[in-house]
């Protein structure tokens, strides 16, 4: 190019030098990346001294030999104010000018205009780097993840190398850093992929196409399998730090937010989240002071604040934690099942933190079964991420559901399990099922809920498998079905399952046609099952808890002033039993007395008898003061407090609804009412409040949560004892779901 660019100089008319006038190199040539199936992109650049006609005569003097030669040339011709204005308005034109290099000409006039853009490029950083942030999600949106696509796309895809030279972009900006040897070790290992593909096709391509796979392989000295996992790793690593960058760049340029971190002479201060957990300068930490190997349920409380408080995992504290973490008993306390499950249902969070902390080497403590997972390609055509990152995806969309199934908890641990028999010889569904069990067992849930899990993901692919090859309007089909589910609790968990799995698979598993067999196959199973029968949990709603028995209300009888409490550790929090005279509103007045006193309630139960009211409430904090407790209560039992002004339920932002609903055919000496929405401070003395407001009394109550989702069902009756009228308990449902919001 050099040399035809000199000789085109010396064929003008008068001949000149090249002074005002430059061809420069920009994109893959411009970084000095090409291979020879890539375009040629180039930027001409002069200045006013030379007119359009002799720029013309230059580049055709140098472009036609090389379009002879089968060069493929992508160039533009601009002046540098014209390349300046461009280049403010269009981030692919100011990134381009960024990796510009003078090929032949004036070096000069490319220097100037190069750091003329670059100034630019950090004074307009907030709206460059909105079109950047724009055209990456359009971009993913098109080519999906490097780690998790079944096809991946080496420059496209998230992790490719497109984000690599955004990565180079945004360091440029001088808002951020990022590790530099890092990313372009990893872009180098990709870029010798990319060349390889090149190679073997004897095209341009970047997609890699399994039928290239095995001599691409051959030619870089690897297996098949082998290069395969080597490039996902790549992805899957230039994606993670390009996330990080980007929360960065959020945190540089989010003013609220910098004007709330407090400063101290040692530097930003730390927010305690969690026993040993804390918030620093955005990022979720381990303390310095926490010895991680005796506390192997920090890591869970780290996950667990993370997806709570929706920032990340410090990256040095992940690695901190898989160098030390040792693994937790065996089953799981009832606390880390707990904080399990809350990771588990943080929904659009879930694939960033799991994937930091399996960085760092944690998820093989909590769930060795994922090895042999770990970014495993799937052998059906239909899917569209590796076996892991489908996993995830499955949990992530459950949560969409939670509210369709009775055990929400349940849902998510098969969710994320339901695949894990694919690291293993055989059908995946019969392999995987014993060891979703026994994974949930490892977890802390007792066997009957272990044996759900087991069921769920043994016939997780039976609705869509019967749905698509029988006849659903045969009564047998219906039939054989609910053979299999037994009841409709087991249904409807099944149900929100395939629908989860179906729709992280692609598009093609979940059409209108496949959705709309499935949905008539669960309802007819549903007639067929009768559900009119209660279920074994709703004869349960009546009664105190098997588990945890009655108190003997003559021996924990109410003192002069009609109060007693009572706490004991419990499942790795505390059980407080509080035992006051019946009356009008004690279990809201209760609720709201425990939520001013900082206690996050996991479940409650209520029964009166005689002319008192007994309660059991399961809080997550092992050392409760028994006396400032206590106090709080009597206060709020009292009147003192302002409950409403204090505990007014805020908004919180959830994709589902809460839903709030009269549940029929279960008792007939009480109206109940069912909740399930997002766990906040003050939701049940919402509910109770609404409740006594109207008149009304709660017989019992039985709170349950899992994770962040609420199941409430509250025991009703008028002012006369008896359950409610149609009417009245029509009404109760519309307050305390406008209540709630």
């Amino acid at each position: 190019m050099r040399g035809l660019f000199a000789s085109a100089l010396d064929k003008l008319e008068p001949p000149r030098e090249a002074a005002g006038l430059a061809i420069a190199a920009v994109g893959g040539y411009g970084r000095r990346e090409m291979t020879k199936h890539n375009d040629v992109d180039l930027v001409v650049v002069h200045d006013d001294t030379w007119t359009g006609d002799e720029v013309g005569v230059v580049m055709q003097h140098v472009g036609y030999p090389m379009w002879h030669d089968g060069y493929k040339l992508d160039s533009s011709v601009r002046t540098p104010d014209e390349t300046i204005e461009l280049a403010r308005t269009d981030h692919r034109v100011a990134m381009g000018m960024l990796d510009a290099r003078t090929v032949a000409g004036d070096p000069g006039i490319v220097m100037t205009l190069r750091s003329s853009v670059l100034a630019d490029w950090r004074r307009l950083a907030r709206a460059q780097l909105a079109q950047v942030r724009d055209a990456r999600e359009k971009r993913l949106e098109r080519s999906g993840w490097l780690a998790h696509a079944a096809v991946p796309d080496l420059k496209e895809s998230a992790g490719g190398l497109r984000d690599g030279v955004m990565l180079r972009a945004m360091v440029a900006t001088w808002l951020i850093d990022v590790p530099h040897a890092e990313v372009e070790l990893l872009r180098t290992s990709l870029l010798d992929v990319r060349d390889t593909l090149h190679d073997v096709a004897g095209r341009r391509t970047e997609k890699l196409e399994p039928t290239l796979v095995p001599e691409i392989a051959a030619r870089l000295g690897m297996e098949p399998v082998e290069l395969d996992l080597h490039v996902r790793e790549i992805g899957r690593r230039l994606a993670h730090l390009t996330s990080r960058a980007w929360k960065r760049v959020d945190d540089v340029l989010d003013e609220t937010r910098r004007s709330t971190v407090t400063i101290t002479a040692r530097g930003p201060a730390v927010r305690p989240l969690a026993e040993g957990v804390a918030m620093l300068d955005g990022e979720v930490i381990v303390t310095r002071t926490t010895d991680i190997a005796a506390d192997p349920e920090v890591a869970l409380r780290v996950a667990a604040a993370a997806a709570r408080e929706g920032r990340p995992v410090d990256a040095g504290s992940a690695a901190r934690l898989g160098r030390s973490l040792t693994d937790l008993p065996d089953p799981w306390p009832a606390s880390s099942t707990r904080l399990m499950v809350s990771l588990l249902s943080s929904g659009a969070a879930l694939p960033e933190i799991w994937d930091e902390l399996d960085f760092g080497g944690v998820v093989d403590h909590w769930l060795p079964e994922w090895e042999a997972i770990r970014l495993r390609g799937s052998s059906s055509p239909v899917h569209q991420f590796t076996v892991d990152r489908h996993s995830l995806e499955t949990c992530r969309l459950a949560v969409e559901l939670r509210r369709e199934v009775d055990r929400p908890d349940l849902l998510v641990v098969a969710a994320l399990l339901h695949d894990i028999g694919k690291g293993v010889e055989g059908d995946h569904s019969e392999q995987g099922a014993p060891m979703a069990e026994k994974v949930a067992l490892r977890w802390g849930f007792d066997p009957a809920d272990a044996a759900i899990v087991r069921r769920l993901v043994r016939w997780h692919l039976l609705l869509p498998s019967i749905a698509t090859r029988r006849d659903i309007e045969d009564p047998a089909t219906a039939a054989s079905v609910a053979a299999v589910v037994e009841d409709a609790a087991f249904l409807d968990l099944l149900a929100a399952l395939t629908e989860c799995d179906a729709r992280a698979t692609g598009h093609t598993a979940w059409t209108p046609w496949r959705r709309g067999l499935v949905e008539g196959l669960v309802r007819k199973t549903r007639d067929h099952l009768d559900t009119s029968t209660p279920t074994a949990d709703a004869t349960d709603y009546e009664g105190w808890p098997a588990a945890t028995p009655m108190p003997d209300v003559d021996s924990l009888a109410p003192d002069d002033d009609g109060f007693q409490l009572t706490v004991e550790p419990h499942a790795g929090g505390s059980l407080l039993t509080v035992v006051t005279r019946d009356a009008p509103g004690i279990m809201g007045r209760l609720a709201g007395g425990l939520a001013l006193a900082g206690l996050e309630v996991r479940s409650a139960r209520s029964v009166t008898v005689g002319g008192a009211a007994a309660s059991l409430w399961e809080v997550t904090r092992l050392e409760v003061d028994h006396q400032r407790t206590a106090a709080r209560l009597r206060a709020a039992l009292n009147g003192e407090l302002d409950l409403a002004a204090r505990l007014a339920v805020e908004p919180v932002a959830d994709a589902v609804p809460s839903r709030v609903e009269v549940l029929p055919g279960l008792t007939e000496s009480a109206t109940l009412l069912g909740v399930r929405a997002t766990d906040r401070r003050g939701l049940v003395w919402t509910v109770c409040a609404e409740i006594a407001d109207l008149g009304h009394s709660i017989r019992s109550a039985h709170v349950s949560t899992y994770g962040s989702e609420v199941r409430d069902v509250f025991y009703v009756v008028g002012a006369d004892g008896q359950p409610l009228a149609d009417a009245a308990a029509a009404e109760l449902r519309d307050r305390v779901a406008v209540a709630l919001g």
